[in-house]
């Protein structure tokens, strides 16, 4: 009796990992916000409550499921406008707008699922979204070259960063004042050299260069 017993539990104990283990996502994160992130206090003094509320967010799926569905080589992306500078403690930026672009190499459920990811990601910040746009994604982040990485959403969102280097230490004291808009397993700010955004939904566009405004990173569900 207690070696069936044994034997059952050991059963439901692998069929709960093996689910678990079928059911983990994880990928590459990439991230822009129109305030720098990595900055001393000073540089941070003079930009809060007057830049900060526009922000790109971009989830690239290296292998795994979402509410069952394989996500594994797909992308989205999100462009956020918030009501006030992002990561501010003295701010409330909500509601924010969202525009989401869903890679148009996903099938129906896969868009339906990549959406359910990315709200869930996001959490308040993607509440309200505004539109949801179907686009090539092109996603990379360099193994060779430390710090690169490139997101195009077709002709609406592009992205390209760099490692952050010595000249971009202006006053010395410069610390990862803002920390990531979403968790992540692991991040590291980087330099955007560019930071665009040219779509519908948000009653703005933005075109930024050479700030230290963004975050590389990766996930794991």
């Amino acid at each position: 009796m207690r070696y069936s017993v044994l034997v059952s539990t050991l059963l439901v104990v692998l069929v709960i990992s093996l689910t678990a283990a079928a059911q983990q996502i994880r990928g590459d994160y990439l991230e822009t916000r129109s305030a720098d992130v990595y900055t001393g206090q000073c540089f941070a003094n003079g930009e809060v409550n007057l830049v900060g509320n526009e922000a790109i967010l971009a989830w690239h799926v290296q292998s795994g499921t979402w509410n069952g569905v394989p996500l594994g080589g797909l992308s989205v992306a999100a462009a956020v406008r918030a009501k006030g500078t992002l990561g501010d403690p003295y701010e409330n930026p909500y509601p924010a707008q969202a525009v989401l672009m869903v890679d148009d190499q996903a099938n129906d459920r896969q868009r339906v699922a990549l959406e359910d990811f990315a709200h869930h990601m996001g959490g308040k910040l993607l509440e309200h979204v505004e539109r949801v746009i179907a686009a090539p994604v092109q996603f990379e982040v360099s193994e060779q070259q430390h710090g690169f990485a490139l997101l195009r959403a077709g002709q609406f969102a592009t992205v390209q960063t760099r490692s952050l280097g010595d000249k971009d230490h202006l006053c010395g004291n410069e610390v990862t004042f803002y920390p990531p808009l979403t968790e992540l397993a692991h991040s590291m700010p980087a330099v955007a050299v560019t930071d665009q955004y040219r779509g519908p939904g948000l009653g703005v566009s933005w075109d930024l260069h050479g700030k230290r405004s963004a975050f590389i990173g990766s996930f794991a569900r």
